[in-house]
């Protein structure tokens, strides 16, 4: 008989990152000869707590998937009756996502009440055990879900290490965020250009995804800034949904006089227009303050293109220095340096045969394995 698998997090109607991971996942299971469903949120976030214009994608449903929108984060009494529901379903496997400690109470208690002991393993990928914003309360409610998990799955080794130190004798597993491949087939560079109505006469960096203060927008403002950029052909393109003020960067724009060298994107991109943005960039520029990983990275690899990140958090483990791009310090000089150095002394080809290298080792198979714990 086939195992049943069971992944409980975002997915369609949802909209980013995690939802679109969730339903990779859930194929790649598929693929292995698992059935597997996931069950995802009819309420996420209550709408005063997000940052972002809606929840809601505006792509089509995935398809071959089957999902449930049933849970409501802020009602024990639907984590109740849900947790009840699907336990009788009898899953072999279980996988949550854990990415925030808002979510802890309601998986928590649906962890625990899915669990049949000796037949159901409850597993968690844990994109963060330490959130990127702090609130009151966040170690007792992550406290209260992993306590609720049988073994954790990371994609950082930087959390990994988190996880030994703050529940030692947990069993835990690290496998690197595997490639993204469900944005579409890469385009050329003068398709996606033109689609995008970009001169093809100067060269673009990418910073893509939703703009939030760890994320290092204002060390990329700061970077431009610098008077060696001034007579280059190149312009940066900022493509992602403002999930804070943005205010503070509009005004960075304005003292730095920084308008003739961005192109502004800053509406949520659906999955349709991934694959544009990424072919048309020479690089992806990812100038985090802090970081566990990053799906952005997994999406560069797929459409081989090089990258600059940071040395934070997890970033610099799938970025190979100088073969892939750059890892740099987390400072505006660096970022600027690093770029200079790329368009000045014609690195694209170089790092872009290192990508195609590096990419293979970044399956979906190898994640599987470590959710079984093999």
């Amino acid at each position: 008989m086939k195992k049943k698998v069971l992944l409980v997090g975002p997915a369609w109607p949802l909209r980013g990152g995690l939802a679109t991971f969730d339903e990779r996942l859930c194929k790649a299971f598929e693929e292995n000869g698992c059935e597997c469903e996931i069950l995802s949120f009819k309420l996420q976030y209550p709408e005063f707590l997000f940052p972002g214009t809606t929840q809601y994608s505006s792509d089509p449903a995935p398809e071959a998937i089957t999902i449930y929108t049933k849970l409501n984060s802020i009602n024990p009494l639907n984590w109740l009756f849900m947790g009840l529901k699907f336990r009788r379903k009898k899953y072999d496997l279980i996988v949550f996502r854990f990415w925030m400690p808002f979510m802890g109470p309601c998986l928590g208690m649906v962890a625990r009440l899915l669990r049949r002991k000796g037949k159901t393993r409850i597993v968690a990928i844990t994109d963060n055990l330490i959130p990127h914003e702090k609130r009151f309360g966040d170690k007792f409610l992550t406290k209260w879900f992993i306590g609720g998990c049988d073994g954790l799955v990371t994609m950082s080794r930087s959390v990994l290490n988190d996880i030994e130190t703050y529940f030692p004798g947990k069993p835990a597993q690290y496998n690197p965020h595997p490639m993204y491949d469900t944005f579409g087939q890469p385009i050329s560079r003068e398709e996606a250009l033109k689609s995008l109505g970009l001169d093809p006469a100067f060269r673009y960096m990418l910073f893509f995804g939703f703009i939030r203060r760890y994320k290092g927008l204002d060390l990329l403002l700061e970077a431009i800034a610098d008077p060696r950029f001034e007579e280059l052909p190149l312009k940066f393109i900022i493509a992602g949904e403002y999930y804070e003020d943005k205010q503070p960067y509009l005004e960075m724009i304005e003292k730095y006089s920084l308008h003739d060298k961005l192109i502004l994107k800053t509406d949520f991109i659906p999955n349709s227009q991934v694959s544009q943005y990424f072919c048309a960039a020479d690089m992806v520029v990812q100038p985090y303050h802090n970081a566990t990983q990053s799906g952005v990275t997994q999406v560069a690899y797929y459409y081989n293109i090089p990258m600059l990140v940071t040395d934070v958090g997890g970033l610099a483990e799938l970025v190979p220095h100088q073969e892939v791009g750059y890892v740099v310090q987390p400072n505006a000089q660096a970022v600027a340096d690093a770029i200079l150095d790329f368009v000045n002394n014609n690195r694209h080809q170089q790092f872009v045969a290192g990508v195609k290298k590096y990419r293979e080792q970044f399956t979906w198979n190898s994640l599987i394995e470590k959710l079984w714990f093999k």
